[in-house]
């Protein structure tokens, strides 16, 4: 009898270890997504499907919508990232997209929700990063009205890089640079390996998992420092982040 009952004991704690793995094991991990937007009338923007493209054959979730579309994009961000299904959130626009896209920041901000990476490609509008933002990477052609500052309580880094000197560049192309793309897959692919690599902290005290990387890759022979960017010879208004502007060569 007393052999019966151990091992009667036995298998049902061998029974709830295994289903315990299992129901572990079956968790779902956070995937990282890449939203893109297009602008104007959805149809001059088709850089956006070539990076979402681009991104997809080095397996990173990317989807490309219209520009008016943010909000219920962003509210279905929200919902997925409080239900542990999307991490880290990325967001990429062009034109009216760009602007488009510092507003699905902002309003993801006052859900409580952080994005890791923002890059607009040429805003029409001069725009601030908020507070939950991690990186922005702000390719501009307009020159310094359409430089992206950082908003209050932004802690993040902010580059702004100028093409306006390359006259291979305008505003209706500038989505489609293949130069511009590289950059991007690389700031991207960055993220979402320190999303994958395990939870440390970095020597800022930061989630590694969100955080930039100390060395950019180089593009087209450039490198970049993101969480030391220059600063300007004056002091920035309080409140504001100091800029890192930047050319990036022919």
């Amino acid at each position: 009898m007393r052999r019966s009952g151990l091992l009667t004991a036995f298998f049902a704690l061998a029974v709830g270890i295994a289903v315990a793995f299992g129901a572990s094991a079956a968790q779902p991990q956070p995937r990282a997504h890449v939203y893109l937007l297009r602008g104007l009338l959805n149809i001059f923007s088709l850089g956006m499907d070539t990076l979402a493209e681009e991104l997809k054959r080095r397996d990173v979730d990317a989807t490309v919508h219209s520009y008016g579309d943010w909000q219920t994009l962003a509210d279905q961000a929200a919902a997925d990232y409080k239900a542990g299904k999307e991490a880290p959130i990325i967001l990429i626009g062009h034109s009216l997209g760009a602007d488009s896209v510092m507003e699905m920041a902002a309003y993801l901000g006052r859900k409580g929700v952080p994005v890791a990476l923002v890059v607009p490609f040429d805003c029409i509008k001069s725009c601030t990063a908020s507070d939950n933002v991690a990186h922005v990477l702000n390719l501009t052609h307009s020159g310094t009205y359409a430089y992206v500052r950082g908003g209050p309580g932004f802690h993040g880094t902010l580059s702004n890089i100028d093409v306006s000197s390359d006259p291979d560049i305008d505003h209706i192309n500038i989505d489609k640079s293949p130069r511009l793309h590289a950059r991007v897959v690389a700031e991207v692919l960055a993220v979402v390996g320190n999303h994958k690599s395990a939870p440390t902290k970095n020597r800022n005290g930061a989630d590694a998992r969100t955080a930039r990387p100390a060395t950019l890759p180089e593009q087209g022979g450039l490198k970049q420092n993101a969480n030391n960017p220059a600063s300007p010879p004056h002091k920035p208004p309080a409140g504001t982040q100091s800029l890192h502007t930047e050319e990036i060569p022919n």
